[in-house]
């Protein structure tokens, strides 16, 4: 089971970076990764930072994949967000916090992009 949401987890993020890129946004990283935590995408969308954490399910048995970041997970994201802008001495940007979420359903892939989904 660990392995198919491994395979689901990173075809969402390749689906999510794709759309990004798409709409505009340069991808900074992907998978940026602190001993603290990750964040499945640091893009620019204009001036703003965006970190973008990628939700990807194959039912919706357990809920809408946005549902799963809720606050503990948010805080990490914050945390390892900060690490982020210190690190590449952004400390003055703009930042935004969303949520992609992508339900696979008949081989198909419904992708839902939650802009602003919490805030610091």
């Amino acid at each position: 089971m660990k392995k198919q949401n491994k395979v689901t987890g990173n075809c969402g993020e390749d689906q999510a970076a794709a759309y990004l890129s798409g709409l505009g946004y340069e991808i900074l990283a992907r998978n940026y990764r602190v001993r603290f935590g990750e964040i499945d995408i640091v893009a620019m969308d204009g001036d703003t930072v965006v970190f973008v954490e990628v939700k990807a399910r194959h039912t919706l048995f357990y809920g809408r994949p946005a549902q799963a970041v809720n606050y503990h997970k948010q805080q990490k994201i914050l945390q390892v967000a900060r690490y982020f802008l210190r690190q590449r001495h952004l400390e003055g940007c703009l930042c935004r916090f969303d949520v992609i979420e992508i339900y696979f359903a008949d081989g198909g892939g419904r992708l839902r992009h939650i802009r602003g989904a919490f805030e610091a």
